[in-house]
């Protein structure tokens, strides 16, 4: 409930190549809960992720499945505002960014609801008690952590996971950070968005997950996300509210 009325969520996936995942991952995701709706926003991808997200689309859910599929490569950030725009002028109250590779289990979804009732944002994080990530290399796990550590320490904010990008939002917030003002990608699209709600006072609560590695397909994680996500930071930080 929020404010007194059921919540209506929607959890929105952004995919690129991501058939063989969506197949498997979107029932699950229905399964959790008969609120639960998915919005799965598609680049255009070459293995038809499109049409496997339509054979979805069954008699018993297709008031629950709902695609927007594109004929260009946006990228993350650009694929979530799009969403979340989508979700609020169809009247959503609390919208959820999950991948569409499974790294992001399902069985999180509950809690995450649960805990809607409690805050304006909801971080499934990998770095309080409970949490963590399995099957990465100890590189990757380091420079993670580092990221979220950074934009701590530069933005001066108590957030344990800045960088992860399994996190739920009322519509109220996504409404009042102006979304069309967002232009990062990646994890400084997701540092940007809770630094943002952040500092309008908005109540956010974290709640441990274990992230694991894709179960099928390639990473779209580049070097050039996690240098853009370094730098942005300190934009944020000096600049704050300001677009860009």
């Amino acid at each position: 409930m929020r404010n007194g009325n059921p919540i209506k969520p929607l959890v929105v996936i952004p995919t690129y190549n991501e058939r063989e995942n969506v197949s498997r991952l979107i029932p699950e995701v229905l399964s959790v809960d008969p609120a639960l709706h998915v919005l799965v926003m598609d680049d255009g991808s070459p293995d038809n992720t499109a049409g496997a997200v339509m054979a979805l689309k069954t008699k018993d859910n297709a008031g629950r499945v709902f695609l927007n599929a594109g004929s260009e490569k946006l990228g993350l950030g650009r694929a979530y505002v799009n969403g979340f725009n989508w979700g609020l002028a169809n009247g959503y109250d609390f919208l959820i960014e999950m991948d569409g590779d499974w790294s992001h289990h399902p069985r999180y979804l509950r809690k995450m609801l649960q805990l809607a009732e409690e805050a304006d944002f909801v971080i499934g994080s990998r770095y309080i008690r409970g949490g963590g990530i399995q099957n990465w290399g100890a590189v990757r796990r380091i420079l993670s952590k580092l990221g979220s550590l950074y934009s701590r320490l530069i933005l001066g904010v108590c957030i344990a996971d800045f960088t992860g990008g399994f996190n739920g939002w009322s519509a109220e917030v996504l409404r009042k950070i102006n979304l069309s003002e967002l232009r990062s990608d990646g994890y400084s699209f997701q540092i940007e968005l809770k630094y943002r709600a952040h500092k309008l006072g908005f109540r956010h609560v974290e709640f441990p997950i274990l992230f694991d590695e894709r179960r099928a397909g390639k990473s779209k994680m580049s070097g050039f996300i996690v240098l853009e996500a370094s730098w942005r930071v300190w934009r944020f930080r000096l600049f704050g509210m300001k677009s860009g």
